[in-house]
């Protein structure tokens, strides 16, 4: 990208024509203020609607006494303890690519999901009850009232449906709540949204996990879901009951998610029916697909930051290349030349100017020299060479500004995609983190010092020349480059490197064909 930046490109010639007067481009960088001002203004009016912290069950910890359980089916197993569920296992997924352990969510000490009911009027289920299993459905009675809990699995969608039966002559009120209880070690805040997560009145919040060190904060929604994240997995409840209250903070050790929601009428001699759904799996736009027919929002979890019109494209095309490959280092070649063919005749039209560029230089400086005491008719002059040769010292700048966009929404789409966690690329065991032994930064930088070096004249003109200074900084670019691009993923300096490639190779072409 930084090829388009040197003293040829017209970047610098435009620099000095306009050194003395506001910039044409003043306007426009207010109005892009002026639009994000404004962005940031409705997205802190439209979030979800804050409120006190009003906990209709108590948030509890202690360990339970009821039996326990394991449900399995291909993609998940876990545990089944009365009213909680944890030690969930996700059967398709390792914890690296040398393990042979699976991802496991929800299985240190006192981490949970919690679902069950208050009442002020009949005694209902607590931590401790022992219920009776009966066809795989689990009981539980009392005189006044009948509890009938069926646990399904659907994916990594568990459905946890209540049946209450209301036993006595006068209607009573039972209210839903759910919990999810999650360890506080070594939580940490990465590029992407992590932390908590809480979809309410239509809207998605990402609550961090330094904002939740610092306090609490709840919402009031119709119908919401809620939970924790991290960067590849993330474990959202929803139950579906109206006017629920919820709430997030930290406690100790430990983060809570809670749902309480408005007491359901229940009348006599009749029962009702209320389900609780708990997603625990990867963050993976297909998997999240489904599970948005039951929990509302959760699709939006996904974090695709700000260039998300590309990201999601980018995400799509690489899995659909590496089902045709079946390597996605791979995919990421066939991307990048894809998208540097696609934007061929904008690189070739910068390639050009930058040779025309070269060609106008003595004429550029003569005319800089003769009009040296006059700005205006220097800046009269200069654009009238520009005519002569058809071009536009802003021209060399446009594959950077669309390489720009293309470069940051596939460091997001690397960072969330969870295939390329593990993904294997010669002697890269992890597409996703850095080269261990740096050798794609090294070449990257070889190749983007390849690039820039043929893209210059062999000569530098006057020492005191701005534009001659400038080509001097950017000989040291590509050095600079190399040592930044050593910490991001390997899934992204490989992009950086074949593009670098590529653009080499359609130099070559263009300047063969201009002969």
């Amino acid at each position: 990208m930084v090829q388009y930046m040197d003293n040829q490109s017209g970047f610098n010639q435009w620099n000095q024509m306009n050194a003395k007067k506001p910039s044409k481009f003043s306007g426009f960088w207010w109005w892009m203020f002026l639009f994000l001002f404004a962005w940031w203004i409705m997205g802190s009016w439209f979030k979800p609607q804050n409120t006190e912290i009003k906990e209709v069950a108590p948030i509890t910890v202690e360990q339970s006494n009821a039996t326990k359980r394991n449900l399995v089916n291909e993609d998940v197993s876990f545990d089944v303890q009365g009213l909680r569920i944890s030690n969930v296992s996700l059967n398709k997924h390792k914890k690296d690519s040398k393990s042979t352990e699976h991802v496991s969510l929800l299985n240190k000490e006192n981490n949970f999901v919690e679902i069950g009911y208050v009442s002020s009027e009949v005694v209902v289920p607590n931590i401790n009850t022992q219920w009776e299993m009966k066809s795989g459905e689990m009981h539980w009675d009392n005189p006044n009232i009948h509890f009938m809990r069926k646990i399904s699995v659907n994916g990594y969608v568990i459905n946890v449906k209540d049946i209450i039966k209301n036993k006595t002559n006068h209607e009573i009120n039972v209210a839903p709540y759910a919990q999810i209880t999650q360890s506080a070690e070594n939580q940490t805040s990465s590029v992407v949204e992590t932390g908590g997560v809480v979809y309410a009145n239509s809207n998605l919040d990402y609550v961090g996990w330094n904002k939740l060190n610092k306090k609490s904060v709840a919402y009031s929604s119709v119908d919401a879901s809620f939970g924790f994240a991290d960067q590849y997995w993330e474990t959202i409840a929803s139950v579906s009951a109206k006017d629920q209250t919820i709430s997030l903070k930290k406690s100790g050790d430990l983060y809570f998610a809670q749902t309480n929601a408005a007491p359901v009428k229940i009348a006599p001699k009749s029962e009702s029916e209320i389900n609780t759904y708990v997603f625990t799996g990867p963050r993976q736009s297909d998997v999240l697909k489904v599970a948005e027919k039951n929990i509302p929002g959760i699709t939006k979890t996904m974090d695709y930051g700000w260039f998300w019109f590309f990201a999601q494209p980018m995400l799509w095309m690489i899995n659909w290349l590496y089902a045709l490959v079946g390597n996605y280092g791979i995919a990421i070649i066939l991307m990048t030349l894809i998208l540097r063919i696609l934007i061929w005749p904008l690189t070739r039209k910068s390639y050009v100017s930058t040779m025309l560029m070269q060609k106008m230089q003595p004429e550029l400086q003569r005319v800089q020299k003769l009009y040296a005491n006059d700005k205006v008719r220097l800046q009269m002059e200069m654009m009238k060479v520009y005519q002569t040769h058809k071009t536009s010292p802003m021209s060399g700048c446009l594959p950077m500004l669309i390489q720009i966009p293309i470069f940051f929404a596939l460091y997001k789409a690397l960072l969330i995609s969870v295939p390329m966690r593990s993904a294997h690329f010669l002697w890269i065991s992890d597409l996703a983190v850095m080269d261990p032994y740096f050798i794609l930064p090294i070449l990257m930088g070889a190749t983007m010092w390849l690039q820039q070096y043929l893209q210059t004249p062999n000569q530098i003109s006057n020492t005191n020349d701005i534009a001659a200074s400038t080509q001097r900084v950017m000989k040291w670019m590509p050095v600079l480059f190399t040592v930044l691009f050593a910490w991001m993923p390997a899934g992204l300096v490989l992009y950086w490197t074949v593009s670098n490639v590529f653009g080499i190779l359609q130099m070559y072409i263009i300047k063969k064909t201009m002969k």
